[in-house]
């Protein structure tokens, strides 16, 4: 309750565990019922945003960088301790100059609904998660993952692929 009157939109029935560190405030967006365990570190800039959607749960020590765009995180998605989500890379193009000082790569980074993230998992930028998706613990995650995928591994491929029919998950070479 605290918080609520500096962030850009807080929802109903949302905890905030004491945070780490948070950069602007007003760029984080929440939904109702999100709740989100201590340690977290945020940072936005140049009108980077981080939205969150309605009943998520994440766990300790979550950080999160939006960097020009959005970082969208859907509904009913649960996010496990010491996880990573970026919308930007370094580059280290230029020989002479530190890594905190070298341009970034900014891309759209987007976790659908329904989906879970492991434990110690890292999202890069550029990462589109379909609905459903469940990413192993620390696990390293770039790309593009269809809907109803479970993905694991450093870094990410695709194992299994819920099929809605039968209500089973089989492994890829199966489907």
């Amino acid at each position: 309750m605290l918080n609520k009157p500096f962030l850009g939109k807080e929802g109903r029935m949302c905890y905030m565990g004491k945070p780490c560190y948070v950069a602007r405030k007003r760029d984080l967006l929440f939904g109702d019922k999100v709740r989100i365990y201590p340690g977290m570190r945020t940072e936005t800039q140049n009108g980077g945003k981080i939205i969150i959607g309605d009943n998520v749960s994440i766990g300790q020590n979550f950080h999160a960088v939006a960097v020009q765009n959005k970082l969208r995180i859907g509904s009913n998605v649960t996010i496990s301790g010491n996880v990573f989500i970026s919308n930007c890379d370094h580059t280290f193009n230029e020989e002479n100059l530190l890594a905190l000082e070298q341009p970034l790569i900014v891309k759209d980074t987007c976790i659908e609904d329904n989906s879970f993230i492991g434990y110690g998992a890292v999202i890069l930028a550029g990462t589109h998660l379909g609905k459903h998706c469940v990413v192993g613990a620390n696990s390293v995650v770039r790309g593009d993952f269809p809907d109803n995928t479970l993905l694991a591994g450093s870094p990410a491929k695709v194992l299994k692929k819920f099929e809605t029919e039968n209500k089973k998950w089989l492994k890829v070479q199966e489907v």
